[in-house]
Formats: C-alpha cells, structure tokens, sequence
C-alpha cells in the first residue's frame, strides 16, 4: 500500500544572461503544493492531470527519487526517504524516460536490473522467460535495443521494472508507443499482476488516455496545478461532475477554478 500525504515540492528555475548581457534570473516553480491519495494492494490508481500538474514529480516523490519539501508518503507501512533501500527494494518504477543501454540487448538490460537488486543469476533468467512471455516479447530478447521502436523499448522498461517482483509498481504513461493489441495485452497483464494469483501488486498508474483509466483502473485521483482536486471511482468522479462522459468529467474537475476564455461561440 501506497499513501502520500500533503506533499509539496518546488524547484528554482535559473535563466542564465546571454553574451554576458544582464544578470541570470531565477525563478522558484511550485511543482506540488498539497497533493495526496491512497493506493491499495490488490488494485489500481490512475493518477490523471493536465501537463505541468505535478504527476510525474509526485511519482518520483513516491519512489523515493526526490525529497519532499513538505508531506510524508509511506510504502507499505515504511516512511520513504530519498535514496533509502528499503523502500526502492519493493518499488518497480517505469519512468517516462526510458533509460535503455542501447549496446545491450534486451535480455542484458533486464539481466543488469536484476543484478542490481542482488538477484541470483539462475532466478534472473528465469523472471525474464516469465516475463518475456507475459509482455509478448520474446522474439526481442537477444536483440540490441539500438533501433527498437518506442513500444518494444516500453516493454523492455517495463519487464526491467518488474524483474524484482515487486510488491509495488508505478507506471508513467506506460501505453506509449503500444498498438492496439499490445495495449491490450498490457491491460490484462495489470489486471493479473492486482489478482491473487499475480501477487495483488499495487499499482499506481498514470496517463493521458480517458479509455484507459476507465478500463482499467479502480480509483482515480485528479491533480491540478500542484494539488489533489478530486478523486474516486470513475462512476463517483463522473456523478460529481454532473457529466455521463468521463474526459468531460475529468476537464470540469481539472479546470474547474481555472480562468476561463472568452470565446463567443455560437451554439449549435
């Protein structure tokens, strides 16, 4: 189980002075400024928001790659702190930045992954063939990742993330670059990996795709300009908007005290 509490977390943004002219300038950005939500084991949160919202610097909060300012998030009971084993040790992390050593192959990449989660060698083998064959890659393994698509480098930064079997997993636009029935198979894999059966993982799970969030997702937390604006189920969330269409629900709810152009528009 996931929980974050109230995080915040800004960034000083310097504008270096060109040919010597002026002063550099810098700027304090707000990133996160009150976020929070809950995940639990067995299940699946979508994290949603616009870009800019504060989405991928709270996951990285979550896996313990940044220091909050101010909040506090627990992974399974222990308070994470940037940098601390214990935590990272149960985390599976699938960043946007895909992160690929391009001489290796596909296999060697997970390989490295394991190794670095001290992992013995006869079990690394053995999660990439289980893996290979859950994200339908088999044919990638013992090619070098020079030259991959994004969808074949995707899955190879997802079984990486997974090689550990962790307990907790976040993915960060996970379906990018997948077609049709790639993003599919992805889509039942999640489902096994929350089951009984597949260690009832907690994922938390986020994304620009409205299909996706209603297919797959169990709670769904809205973010908004650094803050937690809304959150629940996708029904509850819909109900909450006055909308039956949920991208119409998730652009009230996003942008509801934002400001509003002036647009004339005739109705039709």
């Amino acid at each position: 189980m996931i929980i974050a509490e109230n995080l915040h977390k800004e960034f000083v943004k310097t504008t270096k002075a060109y040919y010597g002219l002026g002063k550099a300038k810098h700027e304090v950005v707000k990133a996160v400024e009150g976020i929070h939500f809950s995940a639990s084991d067995g299940a699946i949160l979508g994290l949603l928001g616009a870009n800019g919202a504060g989405k991928t610097t709270s996951l990285r909060m979550v896996a313990s790659l940044l220091k909050p300012d101010q909040g506090r998030i627990s992974i399974d009971g222990i308070e994470v702190a940037a940098g601390q084993h214990s935590t990272q040790s149960q985390m599976g992390v699938l960043s946007d930045a895909r992160g690929l050593y391009p001489r290796l192959s596909a296999r060697e990449n997970i390989h490295y992954y394991g190794a670095l989660h001290g992992m013995q060698p006869a079990l690394i083998q053995q999660r990439i063939e289980q893996l290979a064959e859950n994200l339908e890659m088999k044919s990638l393994l013992d090619r070098r990742t020079e030259g991959f698509s994004q969808g074949e480098r995707m899955k190879v930064a997802l079984a990486r993330a997974l090689i550990h079997d962790p307990k907790n997993i976040i993915l960060d636009e996970p379906t990018n670059g997948l077609d049709v029935v790639a993003t599919r198979g992805l889509r039942e894999f999640l489902r096994w990996l929350c089951s009984p059966a597949g260690g009832a993982k907690c994922i938390i799970f986020s994304t620009h795709i409205m299909q996706e969030v209603e297919r797959l997702c169990d709670a769904v937390v809205i973010v908004a300009r650094g803050k937690t604006v809304a959150s629940g189920t996708v029904d509850e969330l819909m109900q909450q908007a006055c909308e039956t269409d949920f991208e119409d629900a998730f652009v009230k709810l996003a942008f509801l005290d934002a400001p509003k152009a002036n647009t004339n528009r005739t109705a039709r």
